[in-house]
């Protein structure tokens, strides 16, 4: 059995005046892949912020533990020292901000990422490389005027350097034509193979699983965790649906 990286328990959250998530329990373990699907606005966006403690969110009752740390009330700069990703479904744009400025500032953060000028660009330029990024790229603003799949590819650029300890990919294919797609895919692979790191995939399309090792899957609905399974049921969600799990929870509801 894997050593518990993040451990979830009893937890209910949401905005100020709205309960989003209800009684929320999820351990991932050290290494594992966890795959979260469920129809659109049931919460998984939501419950991936929440872990890396976007402040728009309050936790109104439960813990969430990271590396043996409680981390409910931690800070969200303080979650990332700490080994948490989270790659947005849609990236924000940072206008004078140079990529390459931004990749110094967030690594210089890390002492286990420190490094001279002259290797750190050549890590940048390897990881550039890897993922068919030119390098013209880094002396543009953050984000400022790239296409989606473009921004995709810069989170990936993110995560191959920081090495997180617990990535959390939201919707990441979302909007991706198959060369994007293909390029998110290296990435994520050289990260579990480079890093043997922690993977939460949120998703409800099953296209970017294809290549993953998928160790635990989890059905999201209304904000609840309404099932969980094995990689099969990623299989079992792609031949048929959610309808089976709304019902299950409109039944529960009742």
């Amino acid at each position: 059995m894997s050593e518990q990286l993040l451990t979830i328990k009893g937890l209910t959250a949401g905005t100020e005046d709205k309960v989003i998530l209800s009684d929320i329990n999820l351990e991932v373990g050290a290494g594992e892949t966890h795959v979260l699907m469920g129809p659109n606005g049931t919460g998984k966006s939501t419950l991936g912020r929440i872990i890396m403690g976007d402040p728009a969110y309050k936790v109104k009752e439960g813990t969430i533990t990271f590396d043996g740390e409680d981390i409910t009330e931690a800070s969200a700069d303080k979650r990332s020292l700490a080994g948490i990703f989270l790659s947005y479904q849609a990236p924000v744009e940072i206008p004078g901000v140079p990529l390459y400025s931004f990749l110094r500032t967030i690594a210089d953060k890390r002492p286990d990422l420190k490094m001279v000028g002259r290797k750190f660009r050549k890590r940048v330029g390897e990881i550039c490389q890897q993922l068919g990024i030119p390098e013209s790229f880094l002396t543009r603003d953050l984000n400022v005027g790239f296409s989606g799949g473009e921004k995709k590819k810069i989170e990936m650029l993110q995560l191959l350097l920081l090495k997180p300890k617990l990535a959390i990919l939201d919707e990441t294919d979302s909007g991706l034509d198959v060369d994007a797609l293909s390029v998110v895919s290296k990435a994520i692979a050289a990260y579990k193979e480079e890093c043997n790191g922690s993977l939460l995939m949120i998703t409800h399309n099953t296209r970017i699983l294809e290549r993953l090792q998928v160790d635990h899957t989890h059905v999201m609905v209304n904000g609840h965790l309404a099932a969980h399974g094995d990689a099969s049921l990623i299989s079992q969600i792609d031949a048929e649906g959610f309808e089976r799990f709304e019902k299950a929870a409109e039944g529960d509801a009742r």
